[in-house]
This record gives C-alpha cells, structure tokens and sequence, in this order.
C-alpha cells in the first residue's frame, strides 16, 4: 500500500482562468470577478437603513442615486429616481451639479452614465461584481474578430451594427467607429430602420432575441432572413453564403432572466389563470413573443399595467424584483399580476447592490473617499458616445 504521507505535491501552477474562477484575481476588463475592497456593514445590522438615511443626507445635492427597476425593494427605497438603463444615464446627465452618481444597477450602466455625465462628475458603483451576463457575451475581441469574418466574406462594408444599450463601452465604440448605432428595447426598430437606409445589414449586438423579434415582429422579416453569429465557433458557426444572405446577422447572446420563459411557461399560465393578459419583454424568446399579449420595454410593462382597468389578470415576462413591485402597487385597485414562470428568478448581478454596499458607498463619499469609481477611457468614451449621439438623433 502506497505511502501517501510521502506523497510530492504536484508542482502545478493555477491557470490565469482558474484563478478568476475562484475568485483570487481579477479581470480589469471584465464585469466580473473583480474585487470590492473594504469592509462592508454585516448584512443583520439593524441601523442600516438609518445609517443609509443619514449619510444621503449629510451629502445632500453632491450626490445623486439612481436605481434601476430590476433593484431590490431595499435600494429603490433611496434611489432619487428609478427607469430602464438609458433612462437613468439620461437623468444622470441631466443634473450637472450632482458631483457624485452612485448607480444601483449594473457595469454598463454605469459606464454609459459616465459617458454621458461631465469631466466634473464621478459614477460610483456600490458592488463592482455587479455586471450582466447579456453584456459579458459579446467582448472586444470576439467582434472584431467577428468583423474581420464579415470583412473576408465580403459582406463588412454593407453592415452597420445596432448594439443593444445592454453592452459594454468597448462593444458601444465598436459600433461608433463602424457606422453604427446603439438601440434600446423601445426604439429597436427605429434603429435598425435607419441603419437599412445606412447599408444592406445590420449585425445586432449582444442580444439575439431582441434583434430577431423587431425584424421578425415588428419590421415583417423572416425568420429564414436572420442568421446566429456564434463566436465560440470558428467563423461564428456561418458560411460566407450564409452570411451573404442574410438581412440580419444576430448575436449568440442573450438576457439571463428573460431567456429562461418558455412557451410552456405561457401555456401554463393561461391554463391556471383563465382570461390572463400575457405581457413579456421582447428580450425573451421568439416562441414566447409571438405567444404574448403583448410585448415592450420595462417602461411599457409599467405604462401598459397602470393603464389596465381593475380586475385584469396579467402574467408578467420580466424580472421578479419589478413584478412583484407592479402587484404591490396596483394590489389595492384589484388587478392581479402574476410571474409568467413557477420558478423564482431575479437577475443575480443586479441583486447583488444589496443595502450593505449601499451603506458603504455613501458613507465612504461623506468621508471623502470615492469607492468603486466607473471610468470609460477617452478612446472608448468618444466613439461610444457617436453612437449613443446617433440613437439620440433618430427621428
């Protein structure tokens, strides 16, 4: 029987990737695995809300809190206002004299309110660990070399890529430096109708199912006329044929939370609850877009259920911090709005701006010290902002 106490340990070295994976190092241009340096207040501690109340207001009118709609109930108790990602870069931008953004949402975000807000201004973001999966799919590198396959099948100079808001700000210059524009899920089409006047294609940036569902739903497309660009297969998994026959050339990304409906989640519920209204985002499948209600933005979901008579039953396709908020709201006028699925599911990198990294952040500002500063370098920012500029500028 071997002797394992005289065992040699394995002289192995911890790959790079490895090390991320357990959380030992970090990716600088990743919106992951990054550190968060500082102690945090324990999670039980019963004053933080207190705690919270008193550093906002020892700050006053520097500071500017911003929540998105997919936060917990907890954050959006203190955030100044609430919207969808643009929307709150907008409203950043908005308030020149707030010196300090802190941003309750996700890297992107932040990055895009950086962009927008002055040199004076600096965006804080309470946990930098809060990224977004959709985002993560698509980075600098896999689309040019994406571009460089669209460029040897001879089909680059007739594309113009649309980028979703939902994209970091090295895939948002991308998309500036080649002609492009940025869309969000509520001007999607008016994006890419004016991208068709810019060229013959449109390569649709990270989100695949919003790109296929405005061409196929709303702009009459075919879904023969669109093509998946996978980039972890060698020439994203196409063909020059196939590439030189498609309108639409979208990418394999996808949104976490609204990729996980399903058409049986739709014919469930209208099972269990007869007479519902089903209401999805147009970040979810095709199958269960065209199985809908109907389909639109956070915004529109809001709008859409304020607008409801009472008594309407509505099942939900969006995620779970802001339906049950919607049922809490508009309990009292007796519309009933349900989870479109039976399994609980929040955005886990939006659900990790917890109060404690609230707490945090704030009262690191009122020491003076600025934590967890988001900065778009001045390459990056200036053709991200091109892009962002020509989403502003379309009719």
């Amino acid at each position: 029987m071997r002797d394992v106490t005289t065992a040699q340990p394995l002289d192995v070295q911890p790959t790079p990737l490895a090390l991320l994976l357990l959380g030992r190092e970090a990716d600088p241009r990743s919106e992951r695995g990054v550190e968060c340096p500082g102690d945090l207040p324990a999670p039980s501690d019963p004053d933080l809300v207190a705690r919270a109340r008193a550093a906002k207001e020892k700050l006053g009118d520097k500071v500017f809190v911003l929540g998105h709609h997919y936060q917990r109930d907890e954050v959006i108790e203190f955030a100044d206002v609430t919207g969808d990602s643009f929307k709150l870069a907008r409203d950043a931008a908005a308030r020149p004299d707030a010196e300090y953004i802190v941003f309750c949402g996700v890297h992107f975000m932040a990055e895009s309110a950086d962009i927008l807000t002055t040199e004076a201004q600096q965006v804080v973001l309470p946990d930098l660990a809060a990224g977004c999966s959709m985002a993560d799919m698509a980075t600098a590198e896999q689309v040019a070399e994406c571009w460089e396959v669209l460029t040897e099948a001879g089909v680059a100079e007739a594309t113009v890529p649309v980028s979703y808001m939902n994209s970091s700000a090295d895939i948002k210059a991308f998309t500036g430096k080649h002609g492009g524009t940025i869309c969000t899920s509520s001007n999607a089409e008016r994006a890419l109708e004016w991208a068709f006047q810019q060229g013959q294609k449109v390569l649709f940036l990270p989100d695949q199912h919003l790109g296929r569902n405005t061409a196929v739903r709303d702009m009459g497309m075919s879904l023969e006329d669109c093509v998946v660009y996978n980039p972890h297969k060698p020439n994203g998994g196409l063909t020059p044929e196939q590439l030189r026959a498609a309108t639409m050339i979208l990418w394999r990304g996808h949104c976490s939370v609204h990729g996980r409906f399903s058409l049986d989640s739709v014919n469930d519920v209208r099972e269990r609850i007869p007479g519902v209204n089903v209401l999805v985002h147009p970040e979810c499948k095709h199958e269960v877009v065209a199985a809908a209600d109907y389909v639109g933005s956070t915004e529109y979901i809001i709008k859409t259920l304020e607008a409801a008579p009472a008594g309407s039953k509505w099942a939900i396709g969006t995620e779970l911090h802001l339906v049950r908020r919607l049922a809490n709201r508009f309990a009292d006028q007796g519309k009933e709005i349900v989870f479109l699925d039976k399994t609980v599911c929040f955005c886990s990198t939006m659900n990790r701006i917890d109060l404690p990294h609230l707490v945090w952040a704030l009262e690191s500002l009122v020491a003076g010290k600025v934590v967890n500063r988001i900065q778009v370098d001045e390459e990056t920012e200036h053709f991200a902002k091109l892009a962002l500029e020509r989403m502003l500028a379309l009719p």
